[in-house]
């Protein structure tokens, strides 16, 4: 059995659309430089106010990945 270490970094995404868009454009971007992302865990959820509206939402993810090597 594989030992289960991860390291665990936090990362912001942002969307225009929804709190579900700004985590999915979050860890797509992560994947770009990351590998063996496993987990994300939602930390703090927050948005921008303009004109009495909501501008676009803000997600800090907590981002779990295994260690390359032995």
């Amino acid at each position: 059995m594989d030992d289960h270490v991860y390291r665990v970094i936090q990362i912001v995404g942002s969307s225009e659309k929804s709190i579900d868009d700004a985590i999915h454009t979050a860890i797509a971007r992560a994947s770009k430089t990351l590998r063996e992302l496993r987990w994300f865990e939602v930390v703090e959820t927050r948005g921008h106010i303009d004109n009495g509206r909501v501008h676009h939402f803000q997600v800090t993810l907590k981002v779990g990945f295994t260690l390359e090597g032995d």
